[in-house]
């Protein structure tokens, strides 16, 4: 993978970077930096790379050599921690250990020539923000061109700062392991310092902010599964479900588990809960998950299983159904670092068609009485309300009780959509 955030085997920068990490003995801010520049220079690169031009008369570069002027460049119009003399003579030298010792000096003086216009460089940043969102905030221009007519200038933007924030990290208490007393005094042990989390469609005491940590996986509290790490935005969809112990509830795209894994605690440990995937490697993470935190109601399900289900006549059908369906993922944008440069336009009409095909295969089963939820981390009607309007069209079984999208710039947690469906026969 380059830094750019192209994918090479199918994995995120997110996956390879800690691959890499792992591999390596490297002290605790050291990986923090290591962190912010990679993750750093992928969501900026579109500006970044209008900086370059503006030095080299728009002559294309070297990918390598276009890699270390972004690195010296967010550095110092980015970061303040690192001086802007450390900046420029870490890249020079960087560009000599990596073979471009004969573009050293051309390396030298970009970034030296813009410390001397380092005021008016930061100026002309701001500019470009509010006259050419899409360059000013490194985000494709198709986007901005899709989001300003449905929000205007002033919360697009906000959007598009809220895409460039490293997100925060939250954790939820698994009750099938801890109460929140237990579990807040072993973090104070462990060195983990947390604030709480309060939304409408959260209990008390149900989501924290972990405003510093060790590694997660060092920690005898993670290991133990006495929590998961789960944004508050996804549990909505787990919210409005409403499952209880002892009903039948199906998770159709249940990977990684951490909506499932939820259901199971409200579920107390008691009925029946199926986890169904399409691919194995995803349902073998369900069930590790479901291992760390307890879990012994669900059972994992093959989409082969899952079609065999579906066409028995004799089938029982489920009380409750979560269809939390492949998306686009432009609500979690700023978790999914170089997801901007990899969506296209055609793809949010390519997934409204399988997210459709998603709730008409979870409606087969569903009981009458029963309660569908849809959801997705999208922010695009295409695939949010009009895939449920289209659905209710040729279901007149099914009925729509309520739907919500939560907002970044609205609701301060990721993007999403959430539809309560029923069926009445």
């Amino acid at each position: 993978m380059d830094i750019l955030g192209r994918r090479t085997g199918g994995e995120f920068i997110e996956t390879l970077l800690e691959q890499r990490l792992s591999q390596t003995r490297i002290s605790a801010p050291d990986r923090r930096l290591c962190h912010e520049l990679a993750y750093g220079i992928i969501r900026w690169q579109m500006t970044l790379d209008w900086l370059i031009a503006r030095k080299t008369g728009n002559r294309t570069q070297k990918p390598a050599l276009q890699n270390l002027l972004r690195l010296g460049l967010y550095q110092i119009f980015w970061l303040e921690r690192i001086p802007n003399h450390a900046a420029v003579n870490e890249t020079v030298e960087l560009a000599k250990t990596r073979g471009f010792g004969a573009q050293s000096g051309f390396v030298n003086a970009i970034l030296r020539g813009y410390l001397r216009e380092f005021d008016a460089t930061k100026q002309a940043l701001l500019e470009l923000k509010n006259n050419q969102p899409a360059l000013g905030y490194s985000h494709p221009e198709w986007l901005v061109q899709r989001w300003e007519p449905r929000w205007g200038r002033e919360q697009t933007k906000q959007l598009l700062e809220w895409n460039n924030i490293p997100p925060k990290t939250f954790a939820r208490i698994n009750s099938l392991k801890a109460d929140a007393g237990k579990l807040l005094t072993q973090w104070r042990n462990e060195d983990v310092e947390y604030d709480f989390v309060r939304r409408d469609w959260l209990e008390e005491n149900l989501i924290f902010e972990l405003k510093s940590h060790p590694p997660l996986a060092s920690l005898p509290s993670f290991a133990q599964g006495l929590f998961y790490i789960q944004d508050p935005s996804t549990l909505l969809a787990v919210s409005d479900l409403d499952p209880h112990p002892g009903e039948a509830v199906l998770d159709l795209c249940a990977a990684p588990g951490g909506k499932l894994t939820y259901i199971a605690q409200l579920m107390q440990n008691q009925g029946r809960l199926v986890a169904h995937d399409t691919k194995p490697d995803r349902l073998r993470l369900v069930q590790q998950n479901c291992d760390r935190l307890g879990v012994t109601c669900a059972q994992t399900e093959s989409a082969a299983e899952f079609r065999q289900f579906g066409s028995a006549k004799t089938s029982p059908g489920f009380d409750r159904i979560l269809v939390d369906a492949p998306c686009s993922n432009t609500g979690v944008m700023r978790r999914r670092v170089d997801l901007r440069w990899r969506i296209r336009p055609e793809e949010v009409q390519r997934l409204s068609a399988g997210q459709l095909s998603l709730l008409k295969a979870a409606s087969a089963v569903l009981k009458p009485g029963g309660t569908l939820i849809y959801s997705t981390c999208s922010l695009e009607p295409e695939e949010n309300a009009e895939v449920v309007g289209a659905f209710l069209k040729t279901s007149p079984q099914i009925q729509l009780q309520k739907e919500r999208e939560l907002q970044p710039f609205k609701d301060g947690v990721d993007g999403a959509y959430v539809a309560r469906l029923v069926r009445t026969s």
